[in-house]
């Protein structure tokens, strides 16, 4: 028989960072080597051109997605049967298919649709109808993501919520609040505690899925990158600083989130 007493689990919060180490080592590596060396300098230079279409698509189509996820999320949890299965119809498909696969069908089946929809609709009302050209390819990518994307957000809506007791919702009714004061000073901010570190996983997780833009010619940093990459045939040096770029971009994200986590925990303790 072991008397030892059983060891206490370690948290990774008092782990060495020996992870941040490492890419902190491969960073400065990096960047000295953009700084030194001509060809990475010229790299990055072309990339950089490419960073302001990438943060204009994930800001856009994250901020869409949360506002249509927060809807979303009101739907599954609605009274009403009818608007519960609609909701949960749309999360599990769009769950379900993969991004690439989204973008394309967006850009290339949904908006032609669109397009000839709303000409139907208002063909007398105009005579210069809406063309699938007209609508340009980063906003059918912008598209694309936000339907997809808040298909997850929805889910950390609706999780948040639902974590906020039910007692504080009733104190609330006893109180005379209707449903959207209830809401809007009493379960919402409770439950964003619970729903921003998620959040901000899903945001790190777009930026790295905005390169799929690039498929569609976007001119972002992937695409800029792709093209410099084939004519100059340097793909080794041109997909460090691609990978460098985005890995600066999402771990300085990342260090940020752990800092509101630890923030966020010690609040909750009582």
């Amino acid at each position: 028989m072991n008397d030892s007493a059983p060891s206490t689990p370690i948290s990774k919060d008092q782990d060495f960072p020996w992870w941040l180490l490492a890419t902190a080592v491969i960073g400065l590596w990096l960047g000295y080597r953009i700084i030194s060396d001509e060809l990475y300098s010229q790299v990055f230079a072309i990339l950089v051109k490419g960073i302001g279409v990438t943060a204009f698509v994930t800001i856009t189509a994250f901020t869409l997605a949360s506002l249509l996820g927060l809807l979303l999320a009101a739907a599954v949890l609605s009274r009403s049967v009818i608007v519960r299965q609609i909701a949960t119809f749309y999360i599990e498909i769009m769950r379900g298919i993969p991004m690439l696969v989204l973008l394309f069908y967006i850009a290339f089946v949904g908006t032609p649709l669109l397009v000839n929809g709303f000409n139907s609709l208002f063909s007398g009302l105009t005579d210069d109808p809406l063309r699938t050209r007209d609508i340009s390819l980063m906003w059918r990518a912008i598209i694309a993501l936000t339907l997809g994307y808040s298909a997850f957000i929805a889910e950390v809506f609706r999780a948040g919520i639902l974590a906020v007791g039910g007692g504080q919702n009733e104190a609330a009714k006893a109180l005379g609040l209707s449903t959207w004061d209830r809401f809007r000073f009493v379960i919402f901010p409770q439950a964003l505690r619970t729903i921003l570190p998620p959040l901000g996983n899903d945001f790190i997780a777009l930026i790295k899925d905005s390169s799929l833009v690039s498929v569609l010619g976007v001119a972002d940093i992937t695409q800029l990158g792709k093209i410099y990459a084939a004519g100059s045939f340097r793909f080794m040096e041109t997909y460090n600083v691609v990978a460098y770029v985005y890995l600066l971009m999402t771990v300085l994200l990342s260090l940020m989130l752990r800092r509101l986590e630890r923030s966020l925990r010690r609040q909750n303790k009582p």
